[in-house]
């Protein structure tokens, strides 16, 4: 997996029931990303980006937005290792 990156985010605010985890899907298969994203307890949705690190950056700007219906307020971002995985799935 050479040149793969992955990076786990948390999107903090108005990110569920606005279509973020699909939205992050298509964004993700466009860029060729892999992983997953899936909503918790606490509001939050989490994910896990990995891909090209060009891919991957683009996944973590387009978190800091999100769908049109999202707000937003804070995305932490941490470096994690490659899972490994075929295809984004939404959980």
């Amino acid at each position: 997996m050479a040149g793969v990156v992955a990076r786990a985010v948390v999107v903090h605010g108005d990110v569920q029931g606005v279509l973020f985890r699909a939205s992050c899907r298509t964004e993700a298969e466009a860029r060729g990303v892999v992983g997953w994203a899936r909503n918790e307890y606490d509001g939050t949705v989490s994910a896990h980006f990995e891909g090209s690190p060009e891919a991957v950056e683009a996944m973590v700007v387009w978190a800091r937005q999100g769908p049109r219906h999202a707000h937003v307020e804070r995305v932490d971002v941490r470096e994690v290792q490659p899972e490994g995985g075929s295809r984004f799935e939404v959980r």
